[in-house]
């Protein structure tokens, strides 16, 4: 039986009224993501017809899901609010905290060593304010999430970029910021700037080694990695309906790499049988009972042209095994030849020492089912593995049950190591190196998600690509990132030609799914006796303070603090790796703030100018001297500024060390948000080109921030170190509730006060 089955139930009694009433105020037939958007409206039944890309709305999420990295902050925000229990129905999950090294048993035995007291706070407040609370070694929260609380039509957002996972059966799952998500476990609404629509149209079917990991691969190469910004990508057609559940995910998973809002797929058969098979035939009788409103309008489908901002049309039957990488996920590359051309043209190290299967984006039974079917005939065709193996499971249940039909001991067979169900490597908790900064250059093969620089060895040297788990396991085999199965021999121990055939698996356990102990514990049904224990001298952990109101003037004589050339993401502003155990301690953990993010002027990582001194040093130490003087500070950036986590100590470190706005050529979507409600601003410029008039030495001066207000540009002064001067005009997204939360110091000091 399902978790949350009368919640479920109340949002399927109320999704025909509400879809009739959408199509009623809009005036035509609707896509999915137009039902669901506008059945999770705050004020119940659509009146108004929003217009995409620019109406802010509220909405109201069914369910929220938070890992235990993020959880820490947003949990600690959540302390802060007054409330005694959360309003909708909420979990953490306790997956990015365990170090991938020896093999299961004993990282997660090492993470429960190192990590107990952070695993302690988060068990004690989840059951304090009745949060259902996964263990370590549980899962990865979002397997965990599809085979337990995703469900067809619902709304749900999550503290982790790969929410959107939960698309894969039919959701509109969102990844957000922790003060987000704070929002809404207070029984406030979440705000959301009514998404563009993308369709991605499959026509054909995958077969042989085409995985669904391919489809994304290539949309992530059409679309690049900010192609699908303020957008809700929606697959529909007869290769959308012929896919499994979990490759659904797999798609829309990797949305996120993409820059979409979420993506996902209509209600079909192969999400009815991956209900039934996980334990919840009461959703899929209550999902049939409503399905003509759980998938797009078939007028929509019809002439998709008519109803999203942009189409995109793909035939799996003439898709071929991909890899993207390395260093962007949206870099693809076909199998055989041409990555031989390509690698060789850019010098990427064609031997491959490390195949890695496993992360939230492929660790599905169907996923092992097909990784193993190449290492049986590994071991049938007397093939060694040439490239070191390692595996994640996603989930206890998909371990437990690949275990008992013998996928795991194929694995071991070929000394691959298996480890916790956990992120593990796709987050950088591996192990890999004693001296990652001075590793080797080297290629590794994997079927995670990101692969930018550093990412999941700590290695900058480090090339990392993308690919399907079966072909993960036959490049692993192989050794060679440059290996076309379909075509090329391998040389046997008896020195005999072979070749792989293709993979084989099944879409779900043939004995069904099977599981002695889930990992989940239930929260109180009182927790007000529930004490939770912060020491104040722990390096882990910091109760917060709340950042300081707006004083209604202009910032001015604010110092450049760095400006972050080319890419920068959320890794850059706020590495993860070994930064991970300062999750929930924020002064800490700002001291890795903008350490990754290269400086325009020397192109160095973390060596920036110090104006007061005019020596140079790291970011954070620059910037606390510039807090110790009182001083304010900018950053400023390049395009997509803040790509990839949905982490928002990204924006409250910063905030923390006294950077008062961030001001680039365009965000993306999570970040831009997190910055807003942490009472930061979030500035693009008006003119791109005036990027270039930043200079190393610069004093800046906002003229009229006094007159702050929804649709009006802000003035900048910019005086240069030889007296001269620029004025550029800045553009911002901010409605009047977002000012408001500039002007009160964060959005959480708001809700502080609202509740007061």
């Amino acid at each position: 039986m399902a978790f949350d089955i009368d919640m479920i139930k109340k949002v399927y009694s109320q999704v025909a009224d509400r879809v009739t009433a959408a199509r009623e105020v809009t005036g035509k037939p609707l896509t999915l993501a137009e039902k669901i958007l506008y059945s999770h409206l705050w004020d119940g039944k659509p009146s108004t017809a929003f217009v995409r890309g620019k109406d802010y709305v509220d909405f109201a999420p069914d369910r929220i899901a938070c890992q235990d990295a993020t959880a820490q902050m947003a949990l600690l925000q959540f302390m802060q609010a007054g409330k005694d229990k959360v309003a909708v129905p909420t979990t953490v999950h306790c997956d990015h905290l365990i170090q991938a090294k020896v093999g299961a048993d004993k990282d997660l035995q090492s993470a429960l060593n190192t990590s107990s007291e952070v695993f302690n706070f988060l068990e004690s407040v989840s059951n304090k304010y009745g949060i259902g609370f996964w263990k370590p070694g549980a899962g990865i929260i979002h397997q965990v999430v599809l085979e337990n609380y995703a469900f067809p039509g619902g709304m749900m957002i999550g503290t982790d970029s790969h929410t959107v996972n939960a698309g894969g059966l039919g959701m509109v799952a969102i990844g957000v910021g922790g003060a987000d998500a704070v929002d809404v476990m207070a029984g406030m609404p979440w705000e959301l700037k009514f998404p563009k629509l993308i369709g991605v149209k499959l026509t054909g079917k995958l077969s042989g080694w085409t995985a669904p990991k391919d489809v994304i691969l290539k949309v992530a190469e059409i679309l690049t990695v900010k192609g699908g910004t303020g957008a809700i990508v929606e697959y529909f057609g007869p290769g959308a309906t012929s896919m499994s559940c979990t490759g659904k995910g797999t798609i829309c998973n990797m949305g996120a790499e993409i820059g979409a809002t979420t993506s996902t797929f209509g209600y079909d058969e192969s999400m009815e049988r991956y209900l039934r098979a996980t334990d919840r035939a009461d959703v899929a009788d209550a999902a049939n009972a409503v399905k003509e409103h759980l998938t797009g309008d078939a007028e929509v489908y019809a002439n998709p042209e008519q109803y999203f901002d942009q189409v995109i049309e793909i035939n799996l039957s003439e898709l071929g095994p991909l890899l993207n990488g390395p260093f962007t996920p949206d870099l693809s590359t076909e199998v055989g030849s041409a990555m031989t051309e390509k690698a060789k043209a850019n010098d990427w190290p064609l031997k491959v020492e490390w195949g890695l299967i496993g992360s939230c984006t492929n660790s599905s039974y169907e996923d092992l089912s097909r990784a193993s079917s190449i290492a049986q005939q590994a071991i049938d065709k007397g093939l060694k593995t040439k490239a070191e193996f390692g595996i994640n499971p996603g989930s206890e249940q998909v371990r437990y049950t690949a275990e008992r039909d013998g996928l795991l001991e194929i694995f071991e067979k070929l000394d691959a190591k298996i480890f916790t169900n956990a992120c593990g490597p796709c987050i950088g908790q591996w192990a890999r190196y004693s001296d990652p900064k001075n590793a080797p250059k080297n290629s590794i093969v994997h079927s995670f998600n990101r692969n930018f620089a550093k990412r999941a060895d700590g290695n900058p040297n480090t090339h990392a690509f993308v690919a399907s788990p079966e072909l993960t396991a036959a490049i692993a085999v192989a050794g060679r990132l440059d290996f076309n199965p379909l075509k090329d021999k391998l040389i046997n121990e008896d020195g005999q030609e072979v070749m792989f055939d293709e993979p084989t698996g099944w879409e779900l356990p043939p004995k069904g799914f099977e599981v002695e102990d889930a990992g989940y514990l239930a929260p109180v049904e009182d927790g007000s006796n529930v004490e939770i224990l912060v020491d104040p001298d722990s390096e882990r952990l910091q109760l917060l303070t709340p950042f300081e109101p707006w004083d209604g003037k202009n910032i001015t004589g604010a110092k450049l603090l760095i400006k972050a050339y080319g890419k920068c993401t959320t890794d850059h502003i706020s590495m993860a790796g070994p930064w991970l155990r300062y999750r929930g301690h924020l002064d800490n953990i700002s001291n890795n703030c903008l350490i990754g993010a290269v400086n325009a002027y020397n192109k160095k990582t973390n060596f920036v100018k110090n104006q007061l001194t005019g020596e140079f040093d790291g970011v954070p130490n620059v910037q606390r001297e510039y807090k110790a003087a009182g001083i304010p500070t900018i950053v400023v950036g390049d395009h997509n500024y803040g790509e990839g986590s949905s982490r928002e100590h990204a924006a409250m470190e910063p905030r923390h060390l006294g950077v008062r706005a961030v001001i680039v050529k365009s965000f993306a979507r999570i970040h831009e948000t997190n910055l807003k409600k942490q009472g930061m601003l979030g500035l693009t410029f008006a003119n791109e080109n005036d990027y270039d008039l930043i200079q190393e030495d610069d004093t800046f001066n906002f003229l009229d921030l006094d007159q702050f207000a929804p649709n009006k540009q802000l003035t900048l002064e910019v005086v240069h170190a030889d007296g001269s001067k620029d004025t550029i005009m800045l553009n911002h997204t901010y409605n009047e509730p977002q000012i408001e939360w500039f002007k009160e110091g964060s959005a959480l000091n708001l809700i502080k006060k609202q509740n007061v």
